[in-house]
């Protein structure tokens, strides 16, 4: 996990609130609010969105991800003073709030965006104290990938002006990079050491950015390709476009490749250092830490000991619904010959070659779009943003995660992006294709991410922000809803579908095994093996993330099986008055939320359907 700016971590946090003003989605109650109340709402929406942008106007970064050109010349500031000052901000605008709004005079809806802030803030106040135990290069990352990433990815050039900037930036890079060093000193100073799996792959991406020209006789280095297809196509004389792209080239020989030796200084430092701490439990005050996660990833007050003994029983009964599969096609012998028979077998892998890699896409691209057509007998409003499904660049292929999804800029200028990492096609199975394809695009992260960017009269803080228990809930409840969406015709597609939802069942066993119990990497790993279908490039990749970011890995079960408890009880309740597209209004209509103020939502539609 990348060390967060406050901002980000501000815009994401996860808090847990209880007894709140439900509103459900679209619910009359939202039309009936007096005007006294209208108008209150009305006032505090303007606040919040200022508040809003007031944050953002401290992260050149996150203006550019929402399709803004403030400051396009820029990068974020990485330092601990910068956090520090958003911190201040967020402070100073929770009490500009409470000064200024009266809560009780607030319609339901206008409570909840409320509670949310104040709650919001209070959160990000109580993780600061943890900030320097996230660590900024790691295997889930860094900024020597992070920052080509959003270069190619959201920096456009549309003018000579854009391309400047981007030159700007690729000078910046100097800068960040003594920010970034900076940090990872004084988390070596508080004795806190990134593990040493982290240093080679950091090493291996940074060295790859480096590579082609304008740095040697190759071809041309991913950022110089990408600045010169963005230039190719500006309206502008030939002569402005070769000295664009002569200032991109010194700029890169220069600021940017001494801000990586800076970088590769700093592994070079701290790597003798490092030991090969397994868990957050290795860390000063590590247990507090860790419980602290739990609470931010999770929205839940569970303990470590609930989610493991949750992951154990999940696991046992995912294998109960695929010793059914491995029955239904024949095959004889145990679960784990039936794991190593799918992992093993040509029919179901993909080439490892580009026509390989190009197949994946189409095959994933063709599920996408088969949930498209069919979206609209299951959901009330689709996303209107396109979604795209793209290959991770090879520079950053060992350190990328198997699959990830990134939101559309608000203006539609970027679409909404599912990126699979297509390193080693031998690694790749069949039967998954579909189920990631659900989850990471549609109806999974592009419905909830998208839509909620979408959704009218909410805090520009709900709709950008986020929640990892709700979103990757979501996503996890989403690939199991593809049958009900009559997908999965194939028992092996089907397979594919609990293979992925064991991993993630997996994952609670594994996390909580790290980082409470005090498994070692070897221990966890071999759990991954006995009992998942996910391939052993895959496994590792992943306990090294849960590694590196302790609790993340443990959301998405405690998510899913939530959103499945209420659409239960949601169904138990109404009987023939329950409409699936109702409930889905329900979950996604007020962007993301904490899980239990997803089931007060949930209770006050069971209450008005049953009025």
């Amino acid at each position: 996990m990348k060390l967060q700016r406050p901002l980000i971590a501000l815009l994401f946090a996860a808090t847990s609130l209880s007894a709140y003003a439900a509103q459900p989605a679209e619910a009359p109650a939202a039309k009936t609010a007096s005007p006294s109340a209208e108008a209150e709402d009305a006032r505090l929406l303007a606040f919040l969105d200022a508040a809003f942008d007031e944050q953002v106007a401290m992260s050149p970064e996150a203006m550019t991800s929402l399709g803004l050109k403030t400051d396009y010349d820029k990068l974020d500031d990485y330092s601990d003073a910068q956090r520090n000052e958003y911190r201040e901000l967020a402070e100073r605008q929770l009490a500009e709030m409470k000064a200024q709004f009266d809560y009780e005079t607030l319609s339901p809806a206008g409570q909840l965006s409320y509670r949310l802030f104040e709650n919001d803030v209070e959160r990000g106040r109580a993780r600061f104290k943890w900030r320097w135990h996230e660590f900024p290069i790691s295997t889930n990352g860094s900024p020597a990938g992070d920052i080509p990433v959003f270069l190619i990815n959201q920096h456009r050039v549309d003018t000579v002006a854009d391309a400047q900037a981007y030159v700007s930036r690729l000078e910046e890079v100097e800068r960040v990079m003594g920010e970034v060093a900076a940090n990872v000193r004084t988390q070596a100073d508080k004795g806190i050491l990134p593990p040493k799996l982290n240093f080679e792959p950091v090493r291996a991406d940074a060295k790859k950015v480096l590579t082609g020209a304008p740095f040697d006789g190759g071809p041309d280095n991913t950022i110089l390709a990408d600045f010169k297809e963005k230039v190719g196509k500006l309206n502008a004389p030939a002569e402005v476009k070769a000295k664009l792209i002569a200032d991109a080239s010194a700029a890169l020989t220069g600021p940017f490749k001494r801000g990586y030796e800076t970088m590769f200084a700093v592994l070079s430092e701290i790597e003798p250092k490092a030991t090969d701490n397994d868990g957050a439990w290795s860390l000063p005050q590590g247990d507090a830490y860790y419980a602290d996660q739990l609470r931010l990833f999770t929205t839940t007050d569970l303990s470590a000991d609930q989610i493991h003994n949750t992951g154990l029983a999940q696991v046992k009964r995912i294998h109960g619904e695929m010793e059914a599969i491995k029955e239904r096609v024949g095959f004889k012998g145990s679960l784990q010959d039936f794991f190593a028979h799918i992992k093993t077998s040509p029919e179901f892998k993909y080439p490892n070659t580009e026509a390989g890699r190009q197949q994946y896409l189409k095959d994933a691209t063709a599920k996408i779009d088969q949930v498209m057509a069919a979206a609209p007998r299951y959901f009330s409003r689709l996303p209107k943003a396109p979604l795209e499904v793209k290959a991770v660049e090879e520079w950053r292929q060992d350190t990328a995660p198997v699959a990830f999804y990134n939101r559309p800029a608000p203006d539609g200028s970027r679409p909404g992006i599912y990126y699979v990492n297509l390193a080693d096609m031998t690694q790749v199975l069949k039967p998954q294709v579909e189920t990631i394809a659900y989850h990471e695009g549609a109806p999974g992260h592009h419905f909830q991410g998208a839509m909620a960017q979408e959704l009218p009269g909410i805090p520009k803080f709900r709709r950008f922000g986020g929640y990892s228990a709700y979103g990757e809930g979501w996503g996890l409840y989403a690939e199991r809803f593809g049958k009900e969406m009559g997908f999965y015709q194939d028992p092996y597609q089907e397979f594919g579908m609990l293979s992925s939802q064991l991993w993630r069942a997996v994952r609670l066993v594994v996390d909580t095994g790290l980082h409470a119990k005090r498994w070692s990497r070897e221990q966890a790993i071999d759990y991954f093996k006995e009992n998942s279908l996910v391939s052993e490039r895959d496994i590792v990749k992943e306990v090294e993330r849960y590694i590196n970011n302790p609790g993340q890995a443990t959301s998405y079960m405690i998510g899913q099986i939530r959103i499945m408890e209420l659409r239960d009880k949601a169904k138990a309740a109404l009987g023939d008055k329950f409409d699936i597209r109702e409930f889905h209004t329900v979950v996604l209509g007020n962007g993301a939320l904490p899980l239990d103020v997803l089931e007060a939502q949930v209770d006050a539609w069971i209450a008005e359907k049953k009025a």
